[in-house]
């Protein structure tokens, strides 16, 4: 895709360029982390240990909680599903080291969310056979493709997003450390758990909030992940979060409250306040007839992830 710069109604065309590794390309990602991705920096090269031996290229924790692998290439061409994959087993099977290493960058008190951890894979290009493959697989994946131009412009786009939500369960995560252990219940949560006794209106609102929201992509790349207070829904990085109460849906935008185009003042700043979601911008849906102007704010908070 050909980049232009306008200058005084004159076009220039900004050449293409290319990263000197894939060392220098995941140093641009990890110290731009949260900004291009989302996801909060837990961990670079971790070490799966001498049993299954590897080095994870990017650990981190995303806005609601999810553990996120990271991995990099130059190139679609090399193997790095199968190697994405081989680390997210690996992580499942090793919650306890994961959640040590959040601590210990994030704080004690992060809230560490088991229910489809997710695995991203960063490339300049991807194959149809590559999507294919990865729908296939089922597992919580992205793909995402990027292209530097000159020195100063970084182009990246979510070409393909998949989740397999689980049923719903209580587990058991044992976290080791200075040979102390401790259970913790780990509790993963589900679109149902949202609408569990809800009524029938309000279960016919959220399904066609639901419905308006998937429309914003025509190529599924959105996820919606349900959380333990609200459900999120993400294209790369969350852009709203939709909470189900019992006479209507309380919703929030991760768009700044300033930024956002709000004709009929149906939003406040919930930035300096407690809130569940992950946006400081706060709306709500009563009823059918005020969505097409809730859908206009949330659509502007969408477009914040193109």
């Amino acid at each position: 895709m050909p980049l232009y710069q306008i200058k005084q109604q004159k076009t220039f065309q900004i050449k293409p360029n290319s990263f000197k590794n894939e060392k220098e390309l995941q140093n641009l990602f990890e110290a731009n982390l949260e900004e291009l991705l989302g996801v909060r920096y837990v961990a670079s090269e971790f070490t799966t240990g001498d049993r299954q031996r590897g080095r994870i290229d990017t650990l981190g924790v995303d806005q609601d909680g999810t553990p996120v692998i990271v991995e990099y290439k130059k190139t679609g061409k090399e193997n790095v599903i199968n190697q994405g994959l081989f680390y997210l087993d690996w992580l499942v099977d090793h919650k306890g080291d994961f959640t040590l290493a959040a601590q210990e960058k994030l704080g004690k008190d992060i809230e560490i969310d088991w229910s489809a951890p997710r695995l991203i894979l960063v490339a300049e290009n991807f194959s149809e056979y590559d999507k294919y493959a990865v729908n296939r697989i089922g597992a919580n994946i992205q793909l995402w493709t990027f292209r530097k131009y000159g020195n100063e412009y970084l182009f990246l786009d979510s070409i393909f997003a998949t989740t397999n939500q689980k049923i719903s369960k209580k587990d058991k995560l044992d976290v080791k450390e200075d040979n102390i252990q401790e259970d913790i219940e780990e509790v993963l949560y589900t679109f149902e758990y949202h609408l569990d006794e809800k009524s029938k209106e309000i279960k016919t609102l959220f399904e066609a909030l639901q419905e308006r929201i998937f429309a914003l992509n025509s190529d599924g790349d959105i996820i919606e992940k349900p959380n333990k207070m609200y459900l999120s829904y993400k294209h790369g990085k969350n852009f709203c979060e939709v909470q189900v109460q019992s006479n209507s849906l309380k919703i929030w935008l991760d768009i700044l409250f300033n930024d956002l185009d709000d004709p009929n003042k149906l939003s406040r700043d919930v930035s300096k306040i407690g809130h569940h979601g992950t946006g400081t911008t706060e709306t709500k849906l009563s009823n059918l007839l005020e969505l097409d102007s809730v859908m206009y704010l949330i659509e502007q908070s969408y477009k914040q992830t193109l």
